[in-house]
This record gives C-alpha cells, sequence and structure tokens, in this order.
C-alpha cells in the first residue's frame, strides 16, 4: 500500500491506493474567469478591410497613405498579466505601445498621425478596449482573439477599420 497526496477542493487528501497506476482524480487546466485573454505571439496580417478611409478620418497626408496602404505589418505582442507591449511592425515604419492596462498613459503617434493623446487601454471581457483623448473624437480601438486569429477594430469617430491577423510560430 502507498500513501499519495492530491489537491481536493482548496485542501490537501491523503488516499491510500493497492496500486499507484490505479485511477488518480484529474483537474480540469481551464483559464480562471479573471485570467486576462492571453495576446502573447506574433501574428500575421491576413486582412485590413477600411484603412485607407481610417487614415483619411486621422488626416494622414496622401502619400503617407498611399504607403501604408500597401503594408501589411506583423504585429509581436508581448504581455505579462496587465503589462503589454504591442510591437507593429513593417518595412516602412515600427510602432510599439506600452502600457499597463487600466493605466492612463501619454501615447505618443508620431509614427503614425504626428500626435499625441492621452490613452487608456482596459479590460473589457476577454477585449482590451483603448480610449484615445486628444485632437480626434472617438478615436480608439479593441482587439481580442479568437481561435487563433488576432481581431483589431480601429476607430475614429464614426470609421471603423477591421484588422485580422494569424498566430504564427516565430
Amino acid at each position: 500500500m502507498e500513501r499519495l497526496r492530491c489537491p481536493a477542493g482548496g485542501r490537501a487528501h491523503t488516499h491510500t491506493a493497492q496500486n499507484p497506476q490505479q485511477h488518480i482524480p484529474s483537474f480540469p487546466l481551464t483559464r480562471p474567469a479573471d485570467m486576462p485573454t492571453d495576446f502573447n505571439g506574433y501574428w500575421k496580417m491576413l486582412s485590413n478591410e477600411n484603412f485607407e478611409e481610417y487614415m483619411k478620418a486621422l488626416d494622414v497626408n496622401v502619400a503617407i497613405r498611399k504607403i501604408a496602404n500597401l503594408l501589411k505589418p506583423d504585429k509581436e505582442i508581448i504581455q505579462n498579466g496587465d503589462h503589454m507591449i504591442i510591437k507593429t511592425l513593417s518595412t516602412f515604419r515600427n510602432y510599439i505601445m506600452e502600457f499597463d492596462v487600466g493605466k492612463e498613459f501619454e501615447e505618443d503617434l508620431t509614427g503614425v498621425d504626428d500626435r499625441k493623446c492621452m490613452t487608456t487601454v482596459n479590460w473589457t471581457n476577454d477585449q482590451l478596449v483603448c480610449e484615445q483623448k486628444g485632437e480626434k473624437v472617438g478615436r480608439g480601438w479593441t482587439q481580442w482573439v479568437q481561435g487563433d486569429e488576432l481581431h483589431l477594430e480601429m476607430r475614429v469617430g464614426d470609421v471603423v477599420c477591421k484588422q485580422v491577423f494569424k498566430k504564427v510560430q516565430q
């Protein structure tokens, strides 16, 4: 006879088994409801809907719009709990956004539309929702994971750009 210890209901219980290979209760590995979505990884762009109109709404000049519209940027996301680093990587220009969820910070959008704004990113269920307060009203984005796809909706006023990325091994 061998005594085995296993967790059950938050306490440790001792069970006696004739054969250690006998059935030992298993506990499902599930993500607790309060644990945030895991955005970690490298993501390749699949689609980019309404990007030209989004850039127009931001008053991005026509030359930059034409170049940016040809790009298919990748995203690299490093997440440690509520601390996030989101890298948008392209052959033209890279943009790095680092923040703590729930804390307002000044975002320098020089690489995007040459503005600064006060930005707050919060969890809404399993989605990251960003509000960017500045010259442009109704500016922000929502990001979520669905299967092996990263969805990003960027908005300015009533203009919405929808981007989809696929998770890839690097």
